[in-house]
């Protein structure tokens, strides 16, 4: 087979499966006399495994499982997928935290919770650099002691910050924390987020499938290089 033939079922470029070649990702092609690269159907299955793999564990981790496997190593694929499940799992446990939060946004707590910025940032295990990084974003407002200029979290604040940090767990970038918490504060309301959590929901359902179509191709690969 030629680098068009492997290509051409899957969209590619030619100089796209040289990469995945040079890169690893499929073992080390035969060579004609004249230097040209010849593949096989294992070549093919390889590929095949890649691009199943790549939309439920990453690009990164797709690569370094595929090399792996290319290596003999396959205990180290194995622990590498093993990982990214594992990631996964965290991921939806996060998700199920964020939708337990939201159970407590209405009404806005009115006693007194007052806090700095050192306290809360230790109770959510960030920095307070990180905290006044979204407070420039828009994701926290916290007001200021007009004796001693620091900042101050009301218990609304601390919730906003709680829930940021859920999400930002989650994958979500801060210009899209912004204005869902700020519609939240706005309209005293979690429809926002419920419709963020939805599509996290879906997101997160549509990477397992995909980690069980990598599986099934990742299968054929091995028994394919079975001797």
């Amino acid at each position: 087979m030629r680098p068009v033939d492997l290509a051409r079922e899957h969209g590619l470029s030619t100089q796209a499966v040289r990469n995945y070649e040079d890169a690893g990702i499929l073992p080390a092609a035969e060579r004609t006399v004249h230097g040209y690269r010849t593949y096989t159907p294992l070549h093919a299955q390889a590929l095949r495994a890649f691009l199943a793999l790549a939309p439920g564990h990453g690009h990164r981790t797709a690569t370094s499982v595929m090399q792996a496997v290319n290596r003999g190593a396959t205990d180290d694929a194995f622990r590498l997928i093993d990982e990214s499940h594992g990631q996964l799992l965290d991921d939806r446990r996060t998700l199920q935290a964020v939708d337990a939060a939201l159970r407590d946004l209405a009404p806005v707590p009115q006693e007194r919770g007052d806090t700095f910025i050192g306290p809360l940032a230790r109770r959510l295990g960030i920095r307070p650099a990180t905290l006044r990084t979204w407070e420039r974003a828009g994701v926290v407002q916290p007001r200021r002691d007009p004796q001693t200029g620091y900042r101050v979290y009301s218990a609304a604040d601390v919730r906003d910050a709680r829930l940021a940090h859920q999400l930002r767990r989650g994958g979500y970038l801060l210009e899209r924390i912004a204005p869902l918490l700020a519609q939240v504060r706005s309209a005293g309301g979690v429809a926002p987020l419920e419709s963020a959590l939805r599509d996290w929901q879906a997101r997160l359902s549509a990477r397992g499938r995909a980690m069980l179509t990598g599986a099934a191709h990742l299968d054929a690969y091995l028994r394919a290089r079975e001797p």
